[in-house]
């Protein structure tokens, strides 16, 4: 958390408000987050202008015309717009500052997330460059996924949260998008036919799809751009339901460790 939806929640939150905005300053009271912010950062970004915000993965990407700001929620992180003299809380750790007097705070309890700045090709940047197809487009698909997958043995559901397969599909949405797809998640993804791939990535789209129209999942600390929860938990088919009766044949949820995760599967359903 969060995934590929929240953090397609957040950029369409902050979008309006910051494209065609100048950026005013920088205000780094804690660098040491996943990466150190670069020192010079507030130097680099005053008054630049934000052009557009879009999203790769789960990086929102904020083009300022000499370059980018890579922006990364990490595992607990959040932003917000809020005005400018809003005061700080002890994991407020960063905040954009822009010429109409709002912010855009970063606040990070796990300091996982990133700031980071690239004057070059950003899709070219070491994070991005090897990233897989975005789900959400026509460049993934069941051949896509048919293809990526011939003799591997891991499982299809640790392939399916490997980002240079397919971007963005945490383990939330893998579980789900498993059981829409009515796959279980611990077989070998080199055995699953061209087929069943194509019914797996159309669940992946479904899935992401509502989730991002629910708002996201708020499982712990994620809030959108305007401090309010997601709702996609609400219409979970497994994920977090270990030891409750599936809701299409009634056999009850399991929970196995994959990779270190939880997975949740019916094993009626998911074959």
């Amino acid at each position: 958390m969060p995934e590929l939806p929240e953090v397609e929640v957040t950029r369409r939150g902050i979008a309006p408000h910051l494209t065609g905005r100048r950026i005013a300053g920088v205000a780094v009271r804690n660098p040491n987050l996943r990466w150190p912010v670069p020192h010079h950062l507030g130097r680099m970004l005053a008054g630049l202008e934000i052009h557009q915000v879009t999203r790769r993965a789960k990086y929102l990407l904020l083009d300022c015309g000499k370059g980018t700001l890579i922006l990364h929620l990490g595992m607990s992180g959040s932003l917000r717009l809020l005005p400018a003299n809003t005061p700080p809380q002890k994991h407020d750790h960063f905040d954009l500052k822009l010429d109409d007097g709002t912010i855009l705070r970063l606040t990070d309890p796990r300091r996982f997330g990133a700031i980071l700045w690239t004057s070059g090709d950003v899709l070219c940047h070491p994070l991005l460059a090897q990233l897989g197809p975005e789900p959400l487009t026509a460049a993934f698909n069941g051949n896509v996924l048919y293809a990526k997958t011939r003799g591997r043995s891991a499982s299809i559901k640790e392939v399916l949260m490997n980002s240079r397969i397919v971007v963005g599909v945490g383990n939330i949405y893998a579980s789900e998008a498993l059981f829409r797809a009515g796959i279980n998640p611990k077989i070998a993804a080199g055995r699953i036919s061209n087929s069943r791939y194509e019914k797996l990535a159309q669940a992946v789209k479904e899935t992401l799809t509502l989730a991002i129209k629910a708002g996201g999942s708020s499982l712990r600390d994620y809030v959108n751009s305007n401090g309010n929860p997601g709702y996609f938990q609400q219409q979970y088919w497994v994920y977090g339901r270990d030891g409750q009766p599936c809701r299409k044949c009634g056999t009850l949820i399991r929970q196995i460790k994959q990779g270190q995760r939880s997975s949740f599967y019916c094993l009626r359903c998911q074959k």
